[in-house]
């Protein structure tokens, strides 16, 4: 633990000096600081150790030039990189110094390369921000013809490495690369899945969390993140076998709330979050039986569901768990139809969840139907149904 921070190397002298010599010995030829660094001070340590030098922000953005796999990802990556490199233009070209000459002070070389490469950093961004502005507009759209279909969006969000991409892929039947490394899944994915009474839901595989994210990483993947705050449902995916998981648990909140979403604090937002304790196969009966208490005190709209996305465990009380918070925003609705009315049963079946259908004595279909708010008035106005026939549920 460092008891004051050195402007010039972030490190003491000693520890500096102690570092040269590890990195001399194993023939180093790249050290990663797990903290962040000015221009200044990585400049000096790379100086200093004969080494490039990457901090905490610098080797994100090399795993998310990995990862990202689509024309959106590369450009949220390359805003953020950019953005980054732009801060430490300052000493790139300080052999290329200022030099006296003429009347007062004119600028050399350096000044000049180091204009040149700012000017072209921020036209690049503004045309990157161009572009993403058009994924938002197209991300926009697509939502809203989401939203003409009654499918609501449940979106998973977790730490890095908590076993999203496994239990998405245990969910819809995908194959997302799903791996044993940080941020795994960096371009959003969605697909259908069928809840057990056959309702359907749109499922969101997001970028994984991590602690101290970046703040510039935050905005450049607004446009991803999008998902989740429109999201019917989001999946807080918690990996309980790790030794930080509570640490953890705070990181992703703190994020949520940067975004907008305060599960905590506001009744919306916590109805709307369901937590998934993920990797219990990788828990000892005593570590599990405890997990199993803790869950079972909680009250019903705040309780976790326990899960093994590896072995599939868990994954059908999950899917009626999201089924049951889906209901509680929906409207249960009786009607009653001419059998001949094809068209309208049909029209029920595509747009509704349908809970119940009989044949009355005269030949009547008796149906019950469950709608989120939007399609419960368009089913009134299309079948003149009053307001009494409908119950929450």
């Amino acid at each position: 633990m460092l008891n004051a921070l050195r402007p010039a190397t972030y490190l003491g002298k000693g520890k500096v000096e102690e570092i040269s010599g590890l990195v001399k010995s194993f023939d180093g030829g790249i050290v990663v600081m797990d903290c962040a660094l000015s221009p200044v001070q990585q400049r000096n340590l790379e100086k200093a150790w004969n080494a490039k030098v990457l901090d905490r922000t610098g080797l994100i953005l090399e795993i998310f030039g990995r990862r990202a796999r689509t024309r959106e990802g590369a450009l949220q990556v390359e805003h953020a990189h950019l953005t980054y490199q732009k801060s430490r233009l300052v000493r790139s070209w300080t052999h290329l110094e200022r030099q006296r000459g003429g009347f007062g002070f004119l600028g050399g070389p350096g000044e000049t390369q180091l204009e040149a490469d700012r000017r072209m950093i921020d036209e690049r961004l503004a045309k990157i921000e161009s572009e993403l502005t058009t994924v938002k507009r197209t991300r926009a759209l697509h939502r809203e013809s989401r939203r003409r279909v009654p499918y609501p969006i449940v979106a998973l969000v977790g730490y890095t490495n908590a076993g999203k991409s496994t239990l998405f892929n245990r969910m819809t039947q995908a194959s997302v690369l799903s791996a044993d490394v940080l941020f795994a899944t960096l371009d959003p994915t969605l697909r259908a899945v069928t809840l057990p009474h056959g309702a359907r839901i749109i499922l969101s595989d997001t970028v994984g969390f991590i602690s101290d994210l970046p703040t510039m990483l935050i905005a450049a993947f607004r446009a991803t993140l999008e998902e989740v705050v429109e999201a019917d449902i989001i999946l807080h995916v918690r990996d309980v076998s790790h030794d930080d998981a509570d640490a953890q648990l705070h990181d992703v909140e703190k994020i949520l709330r940067e975004l907008g979403i305060d599960s905590r604090n506001d009744a919306r937002d916590k109805r709307s979050l369901i937590e998934v304790w993920n990797k219990i196969d990788h828990l000892d009966s005593r570590s599990r039986e405890r997990l199993d208490n803790i869950a079972e005190r909680r009250a019903p709209t705040d309780r976790p569901v326990l899960v093994s996305a590896a072995t599939g465990e868990g994954i059908e009380i999950l899917a009626t768990a999201i089924e049951t918070r889906l209901a509680a925003h929906r409207e249960v609705i009786q009607l009653r139809l001419d059998a001949a009315d094809g068209a309208g049963i049909s029209w029920l079946h595509r747009h509704t969840e349908v809970l119940s259908k009989s044949v009355d004595t005269d030949g009547g279909i008796a149906m019950t139907v469950r709608a989120d708010p939007d399609k419960a008035a368009r089913l009134r106005a299309k079948f003149s149904v009053p307001a009494g026939a409908a119950r929450q549920h």
